[in-house]
Parts: C-alpha cells; sequence; structure tokens
C-alpha cells in the first residue's frame, strides 16, 4: 500500500511552526528527550548522525512513521528514514529476514512469524505507539443505511456470502436491491486480519469475491464510485476522505457507534477500535541512528500522533510505551 504521504501536510504545518517559532526567537522545540530545550539559531539538537533507518510495513502505520521521519529530519538531516508499505505482513516478512530496522504493524507479530525472526536470530519488542478506529465506508450515494450491525457485516463478509450475497436487500430486507460491491485490504495487510477476526471469527476467513488493494486510495476509489459500494481501513485515512465517502456506525450489541477518537480511546467503538505498533529490532537499536530516531519518535509520540491527525496514547500507555523501549535498549 502507497499512503507514505497521507500526513506531508500536516508534517510541513508542524515544521512551519518550528521555522516561525525560531524566526520570531521562540526557541523551543520536540527534542530526543520529549523536553522543550533552548537553542541558538541555526545550531542542532544534539550530535550531528547520519546513516539510514529502514522501514516497511503496515499502510495504516506508515503514515505516522513518516509524520515521525519528516519532523526527526529537522533535528537531523543527514538520517533518512524511508517508510515502506508493503503491509503488515510483508513488513514481518523483510524484517525478520534482516532487510529492515522497524516494521510498521497493524496487528500483533504472529507466532510463526515470531520463529521466522527467532530463526534468523532477530530480537525485537513490540511497541505500542497509537490507536485505530477501523472504519467502514459507503458511498456518499448510499441514502439507506447509517449503522450495521457486526452480524449484517459478517452477513456480508464471510466465506458463506460468496456469490450469495450480492446485493444489499440480502443483507436486509429493508435496504434496496442496489449491488453490493465491496472493496477491501489484501491478503498480506494486519487490517484484513484485523476485521476478519473480529467479524468474521477467524482471521482470513473472508469471502474471495471482493475487489482487494495493498492501496487505500484504490477501496477509496471503487467505494466512492459505485452506489452500492462498501469498504474499510483506518479512521484517520476516511477523515482525508471525508468528502468522498460517508462513515457508517457499527453495533457491536450495545447500540450504534460512531467511529471517532474519543470512542475508540474509551472502548465504545466495539469490536473495530484497535492498537497500532512499530517493532524495532534489538540489534538494530545499537546503532546510534536508529536509537535516536526512536527515541525521538517515542518521546514525542504525542504530539506525532496529533500532527499526522492520529488517534494519540492515554497517558498510561504512552508511559508503557516509554518503559518498553528502555527495556529494548538495555537488551545485551
Amino acid at each position: 500500500m502507497t499512503s507514505g504521504q497521507r500526513r506531508l501536510s500536516a508534517v510541513a504545518t508542524a515544521a512551519l511552526v518550528v521555522s516561525l517559532a525560531a524566526a520570531c526567537g521562540g526557541d523551543a522545540k520536540p527534542t530526543s528527550e520529549g523536553t522543550s530545550a533552548a537553542a541558538a539559531p541555526g545550531e542542532s539538537q544534539g550530535a550531528a548522525l547520519s546513516g539510514e533507518v529502514k522501514t516497511d510495513g503496515s499502510s495504516t502505520v506508515a503514515p505516522l512513521t513518516q509524520a515521525a521521519s519528516e519532523l526527526f529530519g529537522e533535528e537531523q538531516p543527514q538520517v533518512k528514514v524511508p517508510v515502506g508499505s508493503s503491509g503488515t505482513g510483508g513488513g514481518f516478512e523483510k524484517f525478520c529476514n534482516g532487510e529492515t530496522d522497524i516494521s510498521n504493524a497493524s496487528r500483533p507479530i504472529k507466532d510463526e512469524e515470531k520463529a521466522a525472526c527467532e530463526a534468523k536470530g532477530i530480537k525485537f519488542t513490540e511497541l505500542t505507539v497509537a490507536t485505530d478506529a477501523l472504519t467502514v465506508v459507503v458511498s456518499k450515494e448510499n441514502d439507506w443505511a447509517t449503522c450495521l450491525t457486526t452480524d449484517q457485516l459478517k452477513k456480508m463478509w464471510e466465506p458463506a456470502a460468496e456469490g450469495k450475497v450480492k446485493t444489499w436487500k440480502d443483507v436486509d430486507p429493508k435496504f434496496p436491491a442496489e449491488e453490493l460491491k465491496l472493496y477491501g485490504p489484501g491478503t498480506d495487510s494486519g487490517t484484513f486480519d484485523y476485521f476478519t477476526d473480529e467479524i468474521n471469527g477467524e482471521e482470513g476467513a473472508s469471502r474471495k469475491d471482493y475487489s482487494p488493494s495493498e492501496n487505500d486510495n484504490d477501496i477509496v476509489t471503487g467505494v466512492s464510485g459505485a452506489k452500492g459500494g462498501l469498504g474499510y481501513f483506518g479512521f484517520t485515512y476516511f477523515e482525508e476522505n471525508a468528502d468522498k465517502l460517508k462513515a457508517l456506525e457499527i453495533d457491536s450489541g450495545s447500540g450504534c457507534v460512531a467511529p471517532s477518537v474519543e470512542a475508540a480511546q474509551g472502548g465504545k467503538y466495539a469490536p473495530l477500535a484497535r492498537p497500532l505498533f512499530v517493532y524495532p529490532s534489538a540489534a538494530a537499536v545499537k546503532r546510534p541512528e536508529v536509537a535516536a530516531f526512536l527515541d525521538y519518535y517515542v518521546a514525542n509520540i504525542g504530539t506525532i500522533a496529533k500532527d499526522a491527525k492520529f488517534i494519540p496514547l492515554n497517558p498510561e500507555q504512552e508511559a508503557k510505551l516509554k518503559s518498553d523501549l528502555d527495556s529494548l535498549k538495555s537488551q545485551g
């Protein structure tokens, strides 16, 4: 999936704020320690570093890491942090093969992926960096559906629906006989894994007669262009395309709940609120450029998440994130 450019405007805005503050005599800015420190105009924070920090994985998490990369680049311009987006599964494959330093993931690492890493001697730590509200979207032309139950979603997406549930009327007699056109992530996506597990009851269990794509833009184009279209992806990507799509409320048994920052943080948006992760390798963290990037990422995670329009961690989650990174760095 190629969604690394989604947050560039937000990142540019954040960088502009820093530049304007310096121009006006205000010299406070985010640091690797997560505090505001005085710096003379043109003076870099900390020792100058160089090198490359290779990341890949989830397209949902990629924009967050991209935002961290761009902002970190203001402090350490000689350190390059390219952000690939081959999907959570594809990212772990590269990570466990030693090709990347950090893997972005929208689901926890699987046992078989852990085994692949262990076989190559790659040690790692799971870091929770943000929260997401997986969002079910329909066309703006859809004037009949505002809320779907998890049972209705299962009726649409379960393997048994293949070739049988073809119209909205097949889902609910109250809906019109409009053709149901489904769009969603491909099988390498952590979003696909999470959705199928929570909605269909088994990870990877899904009808196959839908339009899959590793590019969220394709899902937006498909759903927005079909009156009976429906798809799903991360909440922040919906926010960027709210002018083209309508988000549905979800009823998991306690009433209809719309996806939102508050609902996701408070646990009300069930079962589609989920944590998002990065997995750094212990060996990579021993390199100063990787350690500095992760220090910056974690110390400024609240600012980065907000600037990149992600759902930030609560204070307890943020404290655990910092503790988990410290534990990784202390590994022998």
